[in-house]
């Protein structure tokens, strides 16, 4: 089996994107678009085996990781193996994955196999949500979201409106986004590198956006963008994934406006919305969970534990043919 990884790039996105809903997966990385605005900071690589199978490479340093590979889910213990004999027999490394899905993992029993060891990455789990509740914000339990939404369309009457953006849309977003990145780069100094990064996937992604596959809308006030959001339609799960979302936190009730304008316009028909991780920040976690999640999407880390044995093995294979050829020879 050949492995050959290359960098993702937007003209790849068209033959890309079906790979990853071959197999059940809720996961914010069942679609294209994060692993695109993250390419960089992850040094991703992809690779397609057989036509039948995507495998994705990460590196931090000297280590190796990857993403479960997006197959057809009878054929991933097949491919789940191949990749892991890449790692042991190629990169001389533990096989190594890193945010493996619940059902993945759930499917190849990975918990209960001792030549494994499975954590889950509890700061990690995607949240989702129930979508006509978002697009609705019925009862008691999002009241305050309703009042919020409701404050902004008083104060801002004949002032704001919803669209769909485009490609022709660009300069009028990157000019939002300048300012919004600059603003929060100054507020988290610790997170500068990663808002760096996710600013220039976001605008790799602007620069390519006619050549990929995603949904795109934002709110408008005087004229001026002031939130948009990018996400992504995973259609075996009907379930959209909302991979950007940006606001103007100066306009009180914009964040809640554009997180439901943007179910109803660009994903109609989704049962269920994806609204990635909360990253183990406490702010982020609460607002999270006051759109009143109605499940988790959890995450795992995966590593091979026997992989000492078998590169011990290996030697012992090796040493075996240098003694055979020297006998010979």
């Amino acid at each position: 089996m050949i492995f050959d990884f290359k960098r993702p790039m937007a003209e790849d996105a068209s033959f890309l994107a079906p790979f990853f809903v071959l197999r059940p997966n809720k996961t914010c990385d069942s679609g294209w678009i994060d692993t695109f605005i993250w390419s960089d900071y992850y040094r991703i690589r992809y690779c397609i085996v057989d036509n039948k199978a995507l495998f994705l490479l990460m590196q931090d340093g000297e280590e190796y990781f990857a993403a479960m590979p997006y197959c057809r889910q009878e054929e991933l213990p097949f491919y789940f193996k191949a990749f892991e004999q890449y790692f042991n027999e190629e990169l001389h490394k533990p096989f190594k994955i890193y945010l493996a899905d619940d059902e993945a993992v759930a499917f190849l029993r990975l918990q209960d196999n001792p030549d494994y060891y499975v954590k889950e990455e509890e700061d990690l789990k995607d949240y989702l949500y129930d979508a006509d509740e978002l697009r609705t914000l019925p009862g008691k339990k999002f009241q305050k979201k309703r009042n919020l939404v409701h404050k902004f369309e008083r104060e801002y009457e004949g002032r704001y409106e919803y669209r769909t953006l485009r490609c022709e849309d660009r300069p009028q977003i990157m000019q939002f986004l300048k300012k919004w990145f600059s603003d929060r780069m100054q507020q988290e100094t610790d997170s500068e590198k990663t808002l760096e990064y996710e600013y220039r996937g976001i605008e790799e992604i602007l620069q390519k956006c006619c050549q990929l596959q995603y949904r795109m809308g934002g709110v408008l006030v005087d004229g001026e963008l002031e939130a948009f959001s990018i996400g992504a339609y995973n259609e075996p799960e009907k379930m959209a994934c909302v991979s950007v979302e940006k606001a103007n936190t100066g306009i009180q009730g914009i964040y809640q406006v554009i997180n439901q304008q943007f179910l109803i316009h660009e994903f109609p028909d989704a049962q269920i919305v994806n609204r990635e991780d909360d990253l183990g920040l406490e702010g982020l976690r609460k607002a999270k969970q006051s759109y009143n999640p109605i499940g988790y999407e959890r995450k795992f880390m995966v590593l091979q534990k026997n992989f000492q044995g078998y590169m011990n093995e290996l030697i012992d294979h090796y040493e075996a043919e240098i003694q055979k050829y020297g006998t010979e020879h």
